[in-house]
């Protein structure tokens, strides 16, 4: 009997083993850009919307050089000294957007374009997992549709919906655009992701979700993260079985010897 309280109480500091901190210490940076080609009176040509973790803490105007800082989170990105060189990047990103509008077609990009103009979403993000690695990958589309997904660590276009055809082959073969997306993404999203997290890691486990929702194209969490969540529960059942098997077993000795 003794056994079988240890082999309990071992399953459950392994399942706590596995599964503290899956979560708890992976984070993502996400910058949302809508480009407006023909925006109407008072209506910004580009928009930027940060998130952390899936958090809105700040939109910002590229024209006006504008922010509205959206959270505690956003007032401390305020008072950074490095704030000030992210919003020039981020006005530089969405100059480059900008300049592939006019070679853009409408040819049915999305089944929620009609007859009115065309707007361009992408965002960017930057991921640091729980085990140390950091990964980036862009999103782009059209009209709140999404087409194109670029990962940069592999370097790998996935063709979401064929309004983004046209795209695609614009950057694949322009190698500013592409050195450009890596720069931003592999370089200046994740150092800016460790500057945050040394003012926002204890704020990131109390505070609330945003009641805002972006209008971009959603976010997508990477397939790697999705993979090491499938392989530690697989592991546990595994655990699990096993233990349970080994002291049915010899519970099982244990009748045998004692008849």
């Amino acid at each position: 009997m003794g056994d079988s309280k240890s082999s309990l109480v071992f399953l459950v500091l392994l399942l706590i083993v596995l599964f503290s901190g899956t979560s708890s210490d992976a984070h993502s940076l996400s910058y949302n850009f809508t480009i407006d080609p023909q925006p109407r009176d008072g209506q910004p040509w580009c928009e930027v919307q940060g998130e952390v973790d899936q958090k809105v803490f700040l939109s910002y105007d590229c024209g006006t050089a504008k922010i509205n800082y959206l959270s505690p989170l956003g007032e401390e990105v305020k008072r950074m000294s490095a704030w000030e060189t992210q919003t020039h990047t981020l006005r530089d990103t969405g100059d480059l957007l900008q300049e592939q509008m006019p070679d853009v077609t409408l040819e049915k990009h999305t089944d929620k374009v009609g007859s009115g103009p065309l707007t361009l979403q992408a965002r960017m993000t930057c991921w640091h997992e729980d085990n140390g690695h950091t990964s980036a990958f862009w999103e782009s589309g059209f009209n709140g549709q999404l087409c194109l997904l670029f990962d940069l660590e592999n370097g790998h276009w996935t063709m979401v919906h064929p309004g983004g055809r046209q795209m695609r082959e614009k950057w694949e073969n322009d190698g500013a655009v592409m050195d450009f997306f890596k720069k931003v993404s592999m370089g200046d999203c994740r150092a800016w992701l460790q500057a945050f997290l040394v003012r926002w890691e204890k704020m990131l486990k109390t505070s609330a979700p945003p009641t805002t929702v972006p209008a971009t194209v959603q976010p997508t969490a990477p397939a790697s993260n999705r993979i090491t969540e499938i392989i530690l529960v697989v592991l546990a059942i595994f655990v699990i079985l096993s233990i349970i098997a080994w002291i049915l077993f010899k519970k099982r000795r244990q009748c045998f010897q004692e008849a």
